[in-house]
């Protein structure tokens, strides 16, 4: 007698085949460049360890070295520790930036699954070099200089790669919140790696770096074995990024003003509007590759200088809070260096939320650059007010962060994923989605050049004042807003225009039948 199918099994049955697919998709990008983020938070944790308040840990076990630095890694054994530890972390952004410009047309080139398994492998290397120094009690700065610069550069693979197939798989239709959501994958590996980092740093904080390199390794193996970058590629249904049909006089898109418009019957995930069954039983001929498109093609695509300069700003903002959000807290509030770390995540917890929420507004109302414009907009005077009155209390200080992170991170997630993919599928490039790699990497590789500047100008401002800092954030906040005013403009017309023929419409309607009595 035969047992009755598994139950897991006929939930997999009941799973159509596109949405299968898209869900594999999702899961393994969102599981890679979460060991991305896991992979580069080590660095922060372990700095502690590098240089400790060495009289506060007993008398000196040997002799012969200086009592005051005996507990301390050389060469962050110095009074110039803190200069030190600020090379290492521009050595890795400088050349993430400058990387990322490179990156996306390779990724253009090349085959986006090896080109992503390989990225991470060698990112899993060289974060595992870096640890690896404890244990070959090396004690040279060029040496850490070095691994950082060139892990950097291997990073870069990971963010147009991973942008790239998502695109691939999802329509315009729910992008926003689909990527909104997905994009939660920093803010998680961010957490995992400070757990995992932490677990071993304060015994042996080489292992700080050498577990997460081998588990983003093995992450990029999983991927070489089970990624698909395209649907056509199994047989699947392509997502309607624009068509001829969508358009009309307008300029608004079907699937702008009714994003369900593109979404089939096989459930959330599958927005191809046919039918899997139908396609996988015709296998289509393979059609003849496009050409890549190249960097100054790329440049030419509307919008896509507007939202890397934005970008810039809107990315400078978020990186500054990222490395400096503590130590202010510590500052100002007084909290202990463990309180402030605790209540500076909550400004990743408003990311997330600021993500979905981006997402979610900017597929309802088709307006990705109107959206980024009022979360910015609103952002600056709440930026004023956290570092006025935030401090007033544990629940006005937890309050005001999560909202300042909404509104500082909403934007920078939705034009790194949603519009980077709108913008390398967009209409001009008649069907060729083979741009979406490099306009991502030009979109977040112009971010990351922010990414660099401010915490450099943080750190130069700060002894100032700290209100100089909040000044010089809120200064950001406005030239990203400014930046994308053409293209708000550009998306109120689209509105206007339906409307204004809508309500001609109707009074020729009414004078018709005003006429007819």
């Amino acid at each position: 007698m035969r047992a009755a199918l598994a139950p897991g099994i006929r939930l997999l049955r009941a799973v159509p085949r596109d949405s299968r697919y898209r869900g594999l998709t999702l899961v393994l990008t969102f599981l890679s460049y979460t060991s991305y983020h896991l992979s580069r938070k080590p660095i922060s944790i372990v700095k502690s360890q590098l240089h400790l308040n060495c009289s506060a840990l007993g008398p000196n076990p040997r002799n012969d070295s200086n009592s005051t630095t005996w507990c301390n890694w050389a060469p962050f054994d110095g009074d110039n520790y803190n200069e030190l530890f600020g090379a290492l972390d521009n050595a890795f952004l400088v050349a993430y930036a400058i990387g990322m410009f490179i990156s996306g047309i390779f990724g253009e080139r090349l085959p986006l699954r090896y080109y992503l398994s390989g990225g991470m492998v060698m990112s899993g290397l060289f974060t595992a070099l870096f640890g690896l120094g404890y244990f070959w009690d090396i004690h040279v700065l060029w040496y850490f200089i070095i691994v950082q610069v060139c892990n950097g550069l291997v990073q870069t693979t990971g963010w147009p790669a991973v942008v790239a197939c998502v695109g691939n798989w999802f329509g315009k239709g729910k992008r926003g919140l689909i990527m909104g959501i997905w994009n939660s994958h920093t803010s998680v590996g961010n957490i995992l790696g400070s757990l995992i980092a932490g677990a071993w740093v304060s015994s042996a904080w080489g292992l700080s770096f050498i577990v997460p390199g081998i588990i983003i390794a093995v992450m990029g193996v999983i991927c070489f074995f089970f990624l698909v970058e395209y649907p056509e590629d199994v047989d699947c249904n392509p997502p309607q990024h624009h068509t001829a049909a969508d358009e009309d006089p307008g300029g608004v898109t079907t699937s702008e003003k009714d994003p369900e418009a593109v979404i089939s019957n096989e459930g959330p995930l599958s927005l191809s509007g046919q039918s899997s069954v139908d396609h996988s039983k015709a296998p289509k001929e393979p059609a003849e590759e496009p050409e890549a498109i190249s960097f100054l093609g790329a440049l030419r695509i509307p919008g896509v200088v507007e939202f890397s300069l934005c970008l810039l700003f809107a990315k400078l903002v978020s990186y500054t809070f990222l490395y400096w959000l503590p130590l202010y807290i510590v500052n100002v509030a007084h909290f202990g260096a463990k309180e402030a770390g605790d209540l500076s995540t909550l400004f990743d917890v408003g990311g997330i939320l600021g993500g979905i929420f981006a997402g979610l507004i900017s597929d309802y109302t088709g307006g990705r650059a109107t959206t980024c414009c009022v979360m910015l907009v609103v952002a600056a005077p709440m930026l004023f007010l956290y570092n006025h009155v935030g401090q007033n209390g544990i629940g006005v200080s937890v309050a005001m962060l999560i909202i300042c992170g909404a509104l500082v991170n909403g934007p920078y997630a939705l034009i790194t994923t949603a519009v980077s993919a709108d913008l390398g599928t967009h209409e001009s490039l008649k069907g060729n989605a083979k741009a979406l790699s490099t306009v991502t990497a030009i979109i977040d590789g112009t971010g990351s050049v922010g990414a660099a500047l401010g915490p450099l100008l943080a750190g130069l401002i700060s002894p100032t004042g700290w209100n100089n800092v909040f000044y010089m954030l809120i200064a950001a906040d406005v030239l990203a807003c400014l930046l994308l005013a053409r293209v708000v403009v550009k998306e109120a017309r689209g509105w206007c225009g339906p409307m204004a023929r809508q309500r001609g419409s109707s009074v020729q309607l009414t004078e018709s039948v005003m006429d007819g009595k």
